[in-house]
């Protein structure tokens, strides 16, 4: 993200129109999206006031650049997340092979679904007498 400030304006609202579509960002909780929008609210306010980049005070610029850090990071999560996967599978007693599509995450918790009722299963013993 470049915060030069016509930059930055423009990013943000790129960025608070991909969160609002549904797509984008599908995967980002909704305390990663309130926080992004925070962060870029406390970047504007400081351009603002400042009237630019260049203007800032040093804490300032850390202040910017951490607040640049959060937005990056849970962005790139929430994209990494919201990627679309695509497989051809046979399904168990079938020849037919189906497309299946479903999001990294959604297919990182079909995968821990699965672990937990494997976990959870009760294999009964034996008992001796």
């Amino acid at each position: 993200m470049d915060v030069e400030r016509n930059s930055f304006t423009e990013q943000r609202t790129r960025i608070l129109g991909q969160l609002a579509d549904g797509e984008t960002y599908s995967e980002i909780s909704s305390a990663d999206r309130a926080r992004v929008k925070e962060a870029l609210h406390r970047i504007d306010s400081r351009l603002e006031s400042a009237g630019g980049v260049d203007r800032l005070t040093a804490q300032q610029k850390s202040d910017v650049f951490n607040d640049q850090e959060v937005v990056n990071t849970l962005l790139t999560q929430a994209s990494d997340d919201s990627r679309l996967v695509c497989r051809r599978e046979k399904k168990v007693g079938s020849h037919r092979t189906i497309t299946e599509c479903m999001t990294v995450a959604q297919r990182q918790r079909a995968y821990e679904n699965a672990q937990k009722t494997m976990r959870d299963v009760k294999v009964p013993t034996l008992e001796a007498r």
